[in-house]
């Protein structure tokens, strides 16, 4: 788990670095750089990070506000994605979103193996 959350890690942040020329850049940094941070976290030291609470709730509501970001801007009718911005934003969502779910289930899943901190 801890190769694909650090291969999400990179995704996310190269999809963070391409967003330099978007007009509304800031925000879409924001959401694809935090997904870059959960995924990092998560392959860095699973362990201990699964025992934060505070951590987790963090997550939980990232994964909250993601999810219901990918839903409302979930396309209305069938068009190509390379012609609408708001598919493309919708997808970009749906692609932030599956990062964030394989992030906790790493991490649920260090819970319950009991991975200690810092087992490399």
């Amino acid at each position: 788990m801890r190769y694909l959350n650090g291969s999400l890690c990179v995704l996310m942040t190269l999809f963070t670095i391409v967003q330099y020329n978007d007009p509304d850049a800031p925000l879409w940094m924001l959401i694809y750089g935090l997904a870059a941070i959960w995924a990092g976290l998560a392959a860095y030291d699973p362990g201990a990070f699964a025992h934060h609470h505070w951590l987790l709730g963090l997550l939980g509501l990232n994964i909250l506000a993601i999810g219901a970001g990918a839903i409302y801007m979930w396309p209305s009718e069938v068009t190509t994605w390379w012609e609408n911005e708001e598919v493309r934003e919708g997808l970009g969502l749906m692609i932030t979103a599956i990062s964030l779910l394989v992030v906790a289930f790493a991490l649920w899943r260090s819970r319950h193996l009991g991975i200690p901190h810092f087992a490399h």
